[in-house]
């Protein structure tokens, strides 16, 4: 079943998923939709893979009726270069996300293994590095609540050092040494994440594996 997963490129939602995204709608709503004076002061920032950009819609969908705006960026996509983990050429999959602005999202996009993609290699360097820019890219933003919509491998061993499962959310704030969490989070904004911390970089190898479909199936 895994491997058969693993082969599939940039992946849509399942119907589980899409389930699990109209309940993280409602917590939203419920969590910050008071919290919200002025649509400038919030953004929406999105990995341009299909199933994050679906996620954003449905679950923030409410926001950006309101007006705020929703900006894909590429150092928010998935870690591994397998095939579920790459993204999909900007022509090919925009004119499904009209609200989303891809003007930015880098032209190396959807590489992530060619030399001049290091940026983005499945490596431990490149992924650490990678989670620190897109901090450092958040903290020089305007707006003061920013929703990010991402994937449970890199929040977890690139950015944050927290558990995240499916359509479960955390609270951060910026200090001046990182990123610390709200407390009322700790389990998950939905109540379905361990509270146990990760380090960073955990198991991410050193140089990427690499993946051959044929083998695998």
């Amino acid at each position: 079943m895994w491997l058969i997963k693993w082969s599939l490129a940039d992946p849509p939602l399942t119907e589980k998923g899409e389930e699990q995204c109209a309940q993280l709608r409602e917590n939203l709503i419920s969590t910050f939709s008071d919290k919200i004076d002025n649509v400038d002061d919030v953004a929406i920032v999105v990995s341009p893979m299909r199933r994050t950009m679906q996620t954003a819609m449905l679950a923030l969908g409410w926001l950006v009726e309101r007006g705020v705006k929703i900006d894909g960026n590429a150092d928010w996509q998935e870690n591994s270069s397998k095939p579920c983990d790459t993204g999909s050429p900007l022509p090919s999959i925009s004119p499904s996300f009209p609200k989303v602005n891809l003007s930015s999202v880098d032209p190396l996009w959807p590489d992530k293994t060619s030399p001049s993609a290091e940026r983005y290699w499945y490596t431990k360097k490149s992924v650490l590095a990678r989670g620190q820019r897109a901090l450092e890219d958040l903290k020089k933003r305007p707006e003061k609540l920013i929703f990010v919509v991402s994937h449970a491998g890199f929040l977890r061993l690139g950015v944050a050092g927290y558990w995240f499962f499916n359509s479960d959310y955390r609270i951060f704030d910026f200090e001046d040494k990182g990123i610390k969490q709200h407390e009322t989070t700790a389990a998950g904004g939905m109540g379905l994440s361990f509270t146990e911390t990760v380090e960073l970089g955990l198991d991410l190898p050193e140089e990427d594996p690499g993946y051959d479909a044929e083998a695998k199936a």
